[in-house]
């Protein structure tokens, strides 16, 4: 093995935190587009802070049941991007770094997206670029047939890679089997990311927010608040008994 740390997620719109987070301490990052599409989680919305409390921003999406997340084609053409624009430029206009950030954003919603992952790819990116994060990225779906059973599927990944670390989520010991990493001699990190407090407008603090609340309000020192808020465990139990379907623990925002 190369010493190389991957990340595995699927790809989310204008992630939080504790995502971003992990594409920072990993070498590599692969966004999982080749699992199935979820309903009301977090691969196309996220929240940004109002004066009324969270506002969700959605992408709206055409979707069958069991698509796949790279097939997922976005409902509509031009309204979501206005009504994000909008919304963004209303709530963050007059926070102290908006300028910086909306010269990036503004890029990302004049592109005629088609399909979710390329907007969800493309938001995590920019909101990356803007941090100052930069690592080496790629799409599961470029990699050529994967197993169906989530752990396999990390497993052959990390291989593919010639990784030797993996960064699971808060919930990935949960349907993971700990045991295969282990024989195909692959340490498992679990992310337990606390989420740090900053200066936000309007009110109290609200945590889990898409990243573009932090950048807006701390500018520059978003990267070092991100990081405060990072912290990993060595997890070397055995997990679950094999079980089918989709990891739902990498899903999980908080």
């Amino acid at each position: 093995m190369s010493g190389l740390t991957a990340a595995i997620h699927q790809p989310h719109y204008l992630p939080w935190l504790g995502y971003l987070a992990k594409l920072d301490r990993a070498d590599v990052f692969v966004y999982l587009d080749t699992v199935q599409f979820e309903k009301n989680g977090w691969q196309n919305r996220n929240r940004i802070k109002t004066p009324q409390g969270a506002q969700w921003l959605t992408v709206p999406v055409r979707h069958r049941f069991g698509q796949r997340i790279l097939e997922v084609e976005i409902g509509e053409a031009e309204g979501w991007r206005r009504k994000h624009r909008q919304a963004l430029a209303t709530h963050y206009g007059s926070a102290p770094h908006f300028a910086a950030v909306w010269a990036a954003l503004e890029g990302l919603y004049a592109e005629p997206w088609e399909r979710l992952a390329d907007v969800a790819v493309a938001s995590t990116e920019c909101l990356a670029r803007l941090l100052g994060i930069r690592r080496r990225t790629l799409r599961a779906s470029a990699m050529g047939p994967l197993p169906e059973e989530p752990t396999d599927r990390l497993v052959a990944i990390c291989k593919a890679l010639g990784a030797d670390t993996y960064l699971a989520g808060a919930g990935g010991p949960g349907y993971m089997t700990m045991d295969r990493f282990a024989r195909a001699g692959i340490t498992v990190r679990v992310q337990d990311y606390r989420h740090p407090e900053y200066p936000q407008r309007y009110g109290p603090f609200v945590p889990s927010l898409a990243a573009v609340d932090l950048l807006c309000n701390m500018g520059p020192e978003s990267l070092t608040v991100l990081r405060s808020g990072a912290a990993w465990s060595r997890h070397d139990a055995v997990g679950p008994p094999d079980v089918a379907g989709d990891p739902p623990g990498e899903s999980v925002q908080r």
